[in-house]
């Protein structure tokens, strides 16, 4: 099928085929190119380098219209010859196929269409078949734990079920699509590996540092596999593969994994080999001397099979120092653990050869180095909070609590607070108090950081362009609106000076996160905004998902799954003034600026004669974290009830602050669930987060309009919503639900049916879905770029245009105005790579 956009559009396709002593295919598969690709010629730039030039085959090679042939002195083998192929390639995407196969027709327009559709795919791996496209050659790649990948249902006959794209952890070398200026970051093929999983060790890398790479079916070519290798004996194939399967595990996996894995892989390499080679493995036991000791003296003939792997270790061994340095750079760029490409392994604990000793090995070694537990540890996450954790949370620390708890299922969680109280009586998961200095050590410790409030600002390494750690922010609390409110109080300049503060506070949130969480789809809508005009919203975060939800997702403040159970007294045991038979109107968060209890006083003035039964019971007046200040409408409120003769008769305020662990006790004795606020911006995108323990305790619901859970309320029937500062139609909503019994007991049974959506399991669930599979947001992923259409000048041709500048700038003004030009080169270059690595 054609691609749906303009074929002027299309990126060039720099493809690139290694010769070695085959060049009657090689010139088949380049006059494929020519002639049955479905994409335009001017698109396409061929190129063969050569590595069999003595044999006359440049010749024949050069005769090809088009071509771009580049003879090497010396064979540089696959992985060599691919990445001299990739200096000289213009095309902004890279497209490696073997001299012994050939493309189907729509090979390079299907590969592209997934590179535009999926900015994070950095590879596409094609679908391979056999010369006559019965049999599979590649659809799938699986890697061991001892490093060896291999082909999944290679040789099965092609029936149609491997149709599907799918993410991959490699693609075969033999018809590979990168883009340009990933791999050239990558440093392209390690050509140490000269062939063998160079293109497995390519997408470990890449899959390492937070690239997809794609299978696409409809990329298909056909292969005559080894045509290459025809001449090359096993056991040199076989010392190929050990060798490099050790080279790519200490090269890729973590320090915890190759602390394992690698003793028991050198061990079981042997093994293989003296299996393979059919080695008696005991005939230098004491035992077995022979009778002539001089016999013991003599030659005992080795199989290169059995060699292949004992040579192996050595030259592993050997190019040791070379891949250490590599090794540094792999584990520094990496932006996912091990245990994310578990998935993509396939079958990991794979023993991968069917010989009785050497399986008989392999089972030993699992057991012994607990391999099976490597494999499955568990991702490193760091929940950050800048409020108190103690036995009396508010709202930032019990969502920080909770989303710990629920993470800590899966993964190893600490709970961090950099407030000065924490103090947990029964602790699930590690929680610890960090003084501000002492955030990088935790951040260092993390695979994933999760945040909120002005934490931001406090672990700034997270700031820095180098930092890859995977930053999930938490942005249910729009703090700048709130203050809007919160500093009516303060003169006009510290009040605009905060507020821009806490606007850059969230700001650079925005800038540096891969995934963020807000409460509501009000607030998303609102994020989206924000983002936007950061610049965040680009077409690779919109390619990637149009919908934007893998970049903001909604996650609001959730409820426990199990219902409220009494553990000791509430307000009516505790509280002169509140008998049980009493109607009790439970206000169960605080009181702040930007809430309205004056008008619900006035309310439950009026309606205090006609029901002298009823009671307002305010949960707490005095904020756990001392660090927050108690606000003016606080005071107002206390004003107010005493004024209107109120206070310790139907108005009953609670000044300190109920454990959170002990909250169902007051719920429990509560008749229904109040809350009343303004009608300002606040109000639009707030989410009032205690409402929900009114679900939970399964309390009818009185709000004022305004906000998304008034929405809830007034969809689900859990209660009514009043008009802003309207005390008579406030009073008429705490009339029908305290004494209307019938509407009462309606409101109960749909709240029971609605709850269930808020457990903190269910609310959390987009938070647990992306820890499962954490990825960098598509626009910090380093080493993008646009696909261009416009050919990329190779090193050679761009070396060329450096000096013709230079020589231009020397005639005009000399080494100074060579100095001034360099000097804003450097500036550019440094910002685009800036730009590449993402917003910070």
């Amino acid at each position: 099928m054609a691609d749906s956009r303009d074929s002027a559009d299309l990126p060039t396709v720099s493809v690139i085929t290694v010769n070695y002593h085959g060049t009657d295919s090689t010139v088949a598969c380049l006059k494929a190119l020519r002639d049955e690709l479905d994409y335009p010629a001017d698109r396409i730039e061929p190129i063969c380098v050569n590595n069999s030039a003595e044999d006359g085959s440049s010749r024949r090679i050069k005769a090809l219209e088009g071509v771009r042939v580049f003879d090497s002195p010396e064979n540089l083998g696959f992985a060599g010859g691919c990445n001299l192929g990739a200096r000289e390639a213009g095309g902004s995407v890279l497209a490696f196929l073997n001299n012994d196969a050939v493309p189907d027709a729509q090979w390079a327009r299907a590969a592209v269409r997934t590179l535009r559709a999926e900015p994070t795919v950095g590879a596409v791996a094609g679908k391979v078949l056999d010369w006559e496209g019965n049999r599979v050659d590649f659809v799938d790649g699986g890697l061991t734990w001892f490093g060896m990948g291999y082909k999944r249902h290679a040789g099965e006959i092609d029936d149609g079920s491997h149709d599907a794209a799918r993410d991959v952890l490699f693609g075969t070398g033999s018809a590979l699509f990168v883009r340009a200026e990933l791999f050239e970051r990558l440093g392209g093929f390690d050509e140490r590996f000269f062939m063998f999983y160079e293109d497995v060790d390519l997408g470990w890398r890449l899959n390492l540092r937070g690239w997809r790479v794609r299978y696409q079916p409809g990329c298909l070519s056909y292969h005559r596999h080894h045509e290459s290798m025809a001449t090359v004996s096993s056991a040199r194939e076989h010392y190929l593969l050990e060798r490099n399967a050790l080279a790519a595990l200490y090269k890729n996996a973590s320090e915890e994994t190759l602390a394992r894995a690698l003793p028991a892989a050198l061990a079981l390499t042997v093994r293989r080999s003296t299996a393979r080679g059919e080695v008696d493995p005991k005939q230098l036991e004491l035992d077995r001397r022979p009778a002539d000791p001089r016999e013991d003296e003599t030659a005992a003939p080795v199989s290169r099979e059995a060699l292949a792997g004992m040579l192996a270790i050595d030259q592993f061994v050997e190019l040791l120092p070379e891949f250490k340095n590599s090794r540094e750079i792999e584990q520094r760029e990496r932006v996912r653990a091990d245990v994310d490409l578990l998935p993509l392994m396939r079958r990991a604990m794979e023993p991968a050869y069917p010989l009785p000793r050497y399986l008989a090995a392999h089972d030993a070694l699992v057991r012994a180095f607990e391999l099976d537990g490597v494999f499955g540890s568990p991702r490193k996450i760091a929940v950050i909070t800048g409020d108190a954790i103690t036995e009396r949370m508010a709202g930032p620390a019990i969502r920080a609590w909770h989303i710990a708890e629920t993470l800590a299922a899966e993964h190893d969680v600490r709970l961090i607070s950099i407030n000065s109280r924490v103090d947990v009586p029964e602790k699930r998961f590690p929680v610890l108090r960090c003084a501000p200095r002492e955030i990088a050590a935790q951040v260092d410790w993390a695979d994933i950081v999760v945040l909120q409030g002005h934490v931001l600002e406090v672990a700034s390494s997270l700031k820095r362009a180098e930092s890859e750690t995977i930053v999930v922010c938490d942005i249910y609390d729009p703090m700048h609106l709130e203050l809007l409110e919160q500093g009516r109080d303060t003169d006009d300049e510290r009040r605009a000076a905060d507020l821009r503060g806490t606007t850059e506070v969230l700001n650079a949130q925005l800038r540096r996160g891969d995934f963020f969480l807000c409460a509501s789809q009000r607030q998303r809508h609102f994020w989206l905004g924000h983002l936007a005009a950061l610049g965040r919203i680009s077409p690779a975060v919109y390619d990637t998902d149009p919908t934007m939800r893998s970049l903001v997702s909604v996650a609001p403040f959730g409820l426990p799954a199990t219902p409220p159970r009494r553990s000791g007294p509430g307000l009516r045991e505790g509280t002169a003034g509140i008998a049980s038979t009493d109607k009790v109107v439970l206000w169960a968060g605080g009181v702040y600026s930007w809430f309205d209890p004056l008008t619900l006083l006035h309310a439950v003035h009026r309606m205090s004669g006609q029901h002298p039964d009823l009671r307002l019971f305010f949960l707490g007046m005095r904020h756990p974290n001392p660090d927050v200040p108690e606000m003016g409408m606080a005071d107002a409120a206390r004003e107010l009830a005493e004024r209107l003769g109120l206070t310790d008769k139907h108005v009953f305020f609670n000044e300190t602050w109920v454990p959170y662990e002990q909250r169902q006790n007051y719920l429990l004795d509560a008749d229904c669930g109040i809350t009343t606020h303004f009608e300002h911006v606040e109000t639009t995108f707030a989410f009032r987060t205690r409402m929900l323990d009114y679900l939970w305790a399964g309390l009818p619901v009185v709000t004022t309009e305004g906000d998304s859970f008034a929405d809830l309320v007034r969809e689900e029937e859990l209660g009514v919503v009043v008009p802003s500062e309207d005390p008579e139609r406030l009073a008429e909503a705490l009339e029908k639900v305290l004494y209307d019994e019938r509407f009462a007991a309606r409101c109960v049974e749909r709240i029971a049916a609605v709850g269930q959506r808020f457990t903190w399991d269910s609310v959390l669930a987009p938070l647990t879905e992306f820890c499962r599979d954490p990825r960098p947001a598509p626009d910090r992923l380093r080493g993008s770029a646009p696909l261009s259409r416009t050919p990329r000048p190779s090193r050679t041709a761009a070396l060329r245009q450096d000096v013709e500048l230079m020589r231009e700038y020397l005639g005009r003004g000399g080494p100074r105005e060579v100095a001034r030009r360099a000097a804003g080169r450097i500036r550019r270059v440094a910002g685009q790579r800036l730009r590449g690595g993402g917003a910070r």
